[in-house]
């Protein structure tokens, strides 16, 4: 999907979402997907920490540069623009080790399942170790 026209990307992202629907593990699928990204080391153009800054989540497929964050954020943003995630509660999470050398951007579905801690599968919340600490958390809406 990475590899086709910015149209045809948000083609496959709309599958995507239509897909997670009817899923029997909708949250593999969904990281699967991602898993495909094509990933670079820090995405310059996106703070991580100002919301508001966020470019939307078709504009960050047009741009087609993701980093871990945007993953994340991306993961977030499926979710939420499905029926079947539609009414949970999403947030993004960003927790830094307690040494400060390790940084996770986490999604969170109802404070129970965590995605993007360990890569490309779900974990229940507490599997997250104590000594993670939080840094910043965002409630994510549906993209405007």
């Amino acid at each position: 999907m990475f590899n086709k026209s910015p149209d045809e990307r948000l083609s496959e992202w709309k599958k995507l979402r239509e897909s997670l629907d009817h899923s029997n593990d909708p949250l593999t699928d969904l990281s699967e997907f991602w898993s495909n990204a094509p990933l670079t080391a820090f995405n310059h153009t996106i703070d991580q920490y100002n919301s508001k800054s966020w470019p939307t989540p078709w504009e960050i497929i047009a741009e087609n540069r993701y980093d871990d964050f945007t993953i994340s954020l991306m993961m977030a943003w499926t979710l939420k623009l499905t029926t079947k995630f539609a009414n949970s509660r999403i947030d993004l999470r960003t927790m830094v080790d307690e040494h400060r050398t390790k940084l996770y951007n986490l999604v969170y579905i109802d404070n129970d399942i965590v995605l993007n801690y360990d890569k490309w599968k779900s974990i229940k919340s507490q599997e997250i170790t104590e000594s993670l600490l939080m840094e910043n958390l965002v409630d994510i809406e549906k993209p405007r």
